[in-house]
């Protein structure tokens, strides 16, 4: 537990000095560019980050007030609130990307051999299936 603390801890401090980015912000971008249009409804998005809706909410609040994303109406019912990515969103994460994969190779990739990180993987997929049943 606490390799794992540290390693997001150093991956968010670097985010947040060069970027003013949190972890938490990069995921949030990183999910939403990856959507086809650019846009998740808030609770397939809290869904992907791990995070209650209300916890969510707050942080997309804070994120719109940076313009990184906007939020609007679900066209397909009209009752759900989408969260889009904005060109701000996505040149910050374009900025940040480059930080962020050195620091995983910095602190994760290069310290593990290729049969450290096939074991790593497979360790992950198994607590990934076993948490994902409950």
């Amino acid at each position: 537990m606490d390799g794992s603390q540290r390693l997001m801890a150093a991956l968010n401090r670097e985010l947040q000095e060069a970027h003013r980015l949190s972890f938490a912000d990069y995921r949030i971008l990183v999910l939403l560019s990856e959507s086809p249009d650019g846009a998740l409804r808030m609770s397939d998005l809290a869904d992907g980050v791990l995070s209650s809706r209300s916890r969510l909410t707050h942080q997309i609040r804070r994120m719109e007030r940076e313009d990184m994303v906007e939020r609007d109406s679900c066209v397909e019912d009209g009752r759900g609130v989408r969260a889009l990515i904005t060109e701000e969103g996505r040149r910050r994460l374009a900025e940040a990307a480059p930080t962020h994969v050195r620091g995983v190779r910095t602190y994760l990739i290069d310290v593990l051999n290729k049969n450290q990180l096939r074991m790593l993987g497979d360790v992950f997929e198994r607590i990934d299936a076993a948490v994902g049943e409950r």
